[in-house]
């Protein structure tokens, strides 16, 4: 039988609860799938530096790494010797024990590589010489990978100018999964929704509520829906609160199966970004959490997420300003059967989580399309 090695240096979170806890739970379960599918024995190693160092030796001395058909791994936001509990590794050369093992054995290895933030000034917090160290730390850790990885995967094709890690890189967005929800049949007023946070200017919600003002001055045609933490609602400025009291939005704070719910009530789901050098390259994983759900998307022109909707027709793409997006919300009412037709047909087929253990494993064996 194959076998394929996860290699996650990190603690998988017990509670899920953002998009980056999410993506290693995502994969490890869709590469067991594929594996029980496949016939290829899924062996994982993770947890803290300590626990990392135990299960390699004993794999490595039971035989069961012998043979390796490929590895795949993922980082986090932080450089991978850091990801100990309090930022302090145990055993701080166990990465480099593993890589180089699966380099003797001429074992492929990829790892997705999740974010930059740590390049953009503006969104990384830390200041003076801390910031420094770290990002010192962040440009070893490109160099450490480009002498043990093969390909470095990314969310997005656009993500890849701003990584210096000379090795061959491959896209590898958020997968989405079968949500068990009830088709609808749209009626006016149409109803849209958007989730996320709400007192961050960059994510565009108040760029929505003028263009919903837009659509509907001449006729109800659509209601919005708010999902937010119950927190951030509750600190915005009463202006704030009193213009969303006065047009036809309602708040709601739920997550999981309840959110599941609520989507199965909407007809379509915003991105209403505003662009940025960084807005560019990421993709949000509410895009494919909403394509999940069967539910069009209205997104800004953010290039990665613009690509994303636009090449199997999502959606509708606008600018980030409020009469574009007025314009994008009466263009999917007036087309939402074709939007949603497209949805239903093609995501889950070429954008699911087993899709991308698919790619994956052709990427690292060359393997042609």
């Amino acid at each position: 039988m194959k076998k394929v090695l996860i290699y996650y240096p990190f603690q998988l979170a017990d509670k899920v609860d953002s998009g980056s806890k999410l993506r290693p739970h995502e994969m490890l379960q869709a590469f067991r799938k594929w594996g029980q599918k496949e016939e290829v024995e899924i062996i994982l190693i993770s947890g803290q530096s300590d626990d990392r160092e135990k299960q390699f030796n004993e794999l490595v001395t039971g035989g069961k790494l012998d043979d390796l058909w490929f590895c795949y791994m993922e980082n986090q936001t932080i450089p991978i010797w850091l990801t100990d509990n309090g930022h302090r590794p145990k055993k701080p050369f166990i990465d480099r024990q593993v890589l180089r093992y699966l380099q003797s054995k001429q074992v492929p290895v990829g790892i997705f590589y999740r974010d930059v933030y740590w390049k953009f000034d503006e969104l990384y917090p830390l200041k003076g010489t801390k910031r420094f160290i770290m990002q010192s730390i962040y440009r070893m850790e490109e160099r450490f990978l480009e002498k043990y990885v093969d390909t470095i995967f990314l969310p997005s094709t656009e993500m890849g100018k701003y990584v210096a890690i000379n090795r061959n890189k491959d896209e590898l967005p958020p997968g989405g999964k079968k949500k068990e929800i009830e088709s609808r049949h749209p009626i006016v007023p149409y109803k849209g929704i958007y989730v996320g946070a709400i007192q961050n200017e960059d994510y565009g919600l108040y760029l929505l509520l003028d263009a919903l003002e837009i659509v509907n001055r001449e006729s109800h045609k659509m209601d919005l829906t708010i999902v937010c933490r119950e927190n951030e609602f509750s600190g915005l400025s009463d202006a704030k609160k009193q213009r969303i009291r006065e047009l036809p939005v309602e708040i709601r704070h739920v997550s999981g199966k309840e959110l599941d719910a609520v989507y199965g009530e909407m007809d379509f789901a915003f991105i209403p970004r505003f662009r940025s050098e960084y807005n560019d390259f990421s993709v949000p994983v509410k895009l494919v959490e909403y394509l999940s759900s069967g539910l069009p998307v209205i997104a800004t022109d953010c290039t990665a997420q613009k690509r994303f909707i636009e090449t199997d027709n999502f959606g509708v793409i606008c600018e980030d300003n409020k009469d574009s997006m007025a314009k994008a919300i009466n263009n999917m009412i007036e087309s939402f059967d074709i939007y949603k037709d497209a949805v239903d047909s093609t995501f889950l087929e070429k954008h699911s989580w087993e899709a991308r253990v698919e790619k994956v494993k052709r990427v690292l064996l060359k393997e042609e399309l």
